[in-house]
């Protein structure tokens, strides 16, 4: 078992265009805390020894005021900037107002990430069980293994009543191990039906108990020497498209292909829930206030 605390990498640098702005900061309780709030409490009951934020320049003030005053003498902090241009400059272009993706985001974190580590989306709330499996399975784990893992999560649980969302959908063996994970970037709920769209653009439907990641991995430091040389590939093949991105999936799937590496299936019964659209908030903080009136928090994280 290793000794060495992991660490838990928050996906921060996001612009909410369908949010309306920046959720990553919005509040859900009346003490003001965000959802990155309850991620970082759960995890640090887990068994997390430090959080590194992946945010822009633009924002660098606000998170620091937010965080650093939360985790002082709790655990290290550490804020690593994934900007447009963060990419060769070959690769820039003015034009471009998107991130990279969480791909990118991933590499961004590479010189600062030495341990175990899981990584999560800041806007989504994955539930105290599932830190506390991700976090023991972490501890488990060599460091210089390539014994990855992924938080897996119902489909039919993590859709939105507003729009549509983006999942992985995952096709798993029997053994418990991922073998595939397509990043679906369109499901929606069209009257009591799933669907998202196919490789053609066409609305085809899914199982509401299809198997999805929520981009809750956990991962030892020898997941960036994928993500590297694909990253590289994929800057080269997109280089006209303003809007491309380049997803953890695709480092996921390369890791999967590469026969040396492998990433297990870490299942929790906790509830996820999250905001994709303004009008998830209410949802969120009615749900929040659930788990604070049955003492899973307390009323005041911090």
């Amino acid at each position: 078992m290793s000794n060495i605390k992991p660490t838990l990498v928050i996906l921060a640098a996001g612009i909410g265009s369908r949010y309306g702005g920046l959720k990553q900061l919005d509040t859900f309780t009346l003490e003001g805390a965000t959802i990155i709030d309850f991620s970082i409490y759960d995890a640090l009951q887990a068994g997390f020894g430090k959080f590194v934020f992946i945010i822009r320049k633009s924002f660098e003030q606000e998170f620091k005021e937010l965080f650093n005053k939360k985790l002082e003498g709790k655990a290290e902090i550490d804020y690593v900037f994934q900007e447009i241009d963060s990419v060769p400059k070959k690769y820039q272009n003015p034009e471009r107002t998107k991130p990279w993706g969480t791909g990118h985001a991933l590499l961004m974190a590479k010189d600062v990430v030495k341990e175990n580590f899981a990584i999560i989306n800041a806007d989504d709330f994955y539930g105290k069980k599932a830190f506390e499996i991700m976090a023991n399975y972490l501890m488990q784990i060599d460091i210089n293994s390539y014994n990855f893992s992924m938080m897996a999560y119902y489909l039919k649980n993590t859709v939105s009543d507003h729009g549509y969302v983006s999942r992985g959908e995952c096709q798993i063996n029997e053994e418990g191990y991922l073998t595939n994970v397509t990043e679906r970037t369109h499901i929606e709920k069209v009257n009591i039906h799933l669907v998202c769209k196919d490789n053609n653009g066409d609305l085809v439907d899914i199982d509401g108990d299809t198997i999805v990641s929520m981009n809750f991995w956990g991962f030892t430091p020898k997941c960036f020497e994928f993500g590297t040389s694909l990253f590289k590939n994929f800057l080269e093949e997109s280089k006209g498209d303003l809007k491309a991105e380049f997803f953890i999936p695709s480092v996921v799937n390369e890791i999967l292909k590469s026969g040396i590496a492998s990433v297990k299936v870490l299942k929790s019964n906790a509830k996820w829930f999250g905001v994709t659209y303004k009008q998830d908030k209410e949802i969120v903080q009615k749900e929040i206030e659930k788990l604070i009136s049955n003492n899973t928090y307390p009323s005041k994280l911090w």
